[in-house]
């Protein structure tokens, strides 16, 4: 409920704590750190918000009335639970600012935040972070629940809540095994027969999924074929290409060790733009601060 209007400004009380203690407005003033008008103009704002004569002034100092000895003692109480909030306050922030929590979608956390927290713990060693690898939804609801500090996410539309910023771009591969039929096709394949090929595939409201669904329907393709299978694993899904399951599309990332090994083969795909942009989110309206804002502009700087 709102305070009544006879409760003051902490730091008036504050300041006639001093006055009681060092016997003058000057040198409470200084102590202040203000000049000795303003902080006589001050307490006679406090006399006049309390009804109350607080204190008696003469040429030699300035002492506190009766009323105002008393006032004082009520406010060094006040005064003091101040002072508690404010350290309790400061220790909770110390506290966040030594641990970070970063969502991140599966591309992020596996190909490039681990470059990128190196680069943070030079900075801050005694950081603890904790890493949270999850499909895009899910980073956002976990930064909208308030249970992480900051998001990277590779979807192609920003869920609803949260503010943005651009920190990589990736493409997209088609892959398959090298004894899959499309490994031997000389020129590519098309978008419909992507879209018509039951793949290998994340789970739905992976930024992976929905980016090669986008990218499909942009080229007019609206049907697509049930996944044969839907793993959450990147791992798991090479692996699965590799044993023949059916053709795949991942990060260009989260393939190359296997194009160059050949363990699994790339098939272009005419007419087909999948590149995608990978983003740094939180939620919106709030400013980045601490280990967050530190870990967003090296991001930014690796992009």
């Amino acid at each position: 409920m709102p305070l009544p209007p006879q409760v003051t400004d902490l730091s008036s009380l504050d300041l006639l704590l001093s006055v009681a203690r060092l016997g003058s407005i000057g040198q409470a003033a200084a102590e202040h750190r203000i000049s000795q008008p303003a902080a006589s103009a001050r307490l006679r704002h406090l006399e006049r918000r309390l009804g109350l004569t607080l204190l008696h002034r003469t040429p030699r100092g300035s002492a506190l009335t009766p009323t105002g000895a008393l006032i004082a003692d009520w406010a060094r109480t006040v005064v003091d639970a101040a002072d508690s909030f404010a350290a309790a306050v400061q220790a909770l922030r110390v506290t966040k600012e030594s641990r970070l929590t970063v969502a991140a979608s599966q591309t992020v956390a596996e190909y490039l935040l681990p470059a990128w927290l190196v680069a943070l713990r030079v900075r801050q060693p005694d950081l603890a972070v904790t890493l949270q690898a999850a499909n895009s939804a899910d980073v956002a609801a976990r930064l909208l629940a308030d249970r992480a500090d900051l998001g990277f996410v590779e979807g192609p539309d920003l869920p609803g809540g949260l503010d943005a910023d651009t920190v990589a771009t990736d493409r997209l591969t088609v892959v398959v095994a090298p004894s899959h039929r499309w490994a031997r096709r000389r020129r590519g394949i098309t978008p419909a027969e992507l879209a018509a090929a039951p793949l290998v595939a994340r789970e739905a409201g992976s930024g992976t999924r929905r980016a090669l669904e986008s990218a499909l329907r942009e080229q007019g393709v609206g049907e697509f074929a049930a996944p044969v299978l839907e793993l959450s694993s990147t791992t798991a899904i090479k692996h699965a290409v590799g044993a023949g399951s059916g053709p795949t599309v991942l990060s260009s990332l989260a393939v190359s060790t296997e194009l160059a090994a050949g363990a699994l083969v790339a098939v272009p795909v005419d007419g087909l733009d999948l590149r995608r942009r990978l983003r740094a989110v939180w939620p919106a309206g709030r400013q980045l601060t601490g280990p967050a804002r530190d870990l967003h502009a090296i991001a930014r700087r690796h992009r």
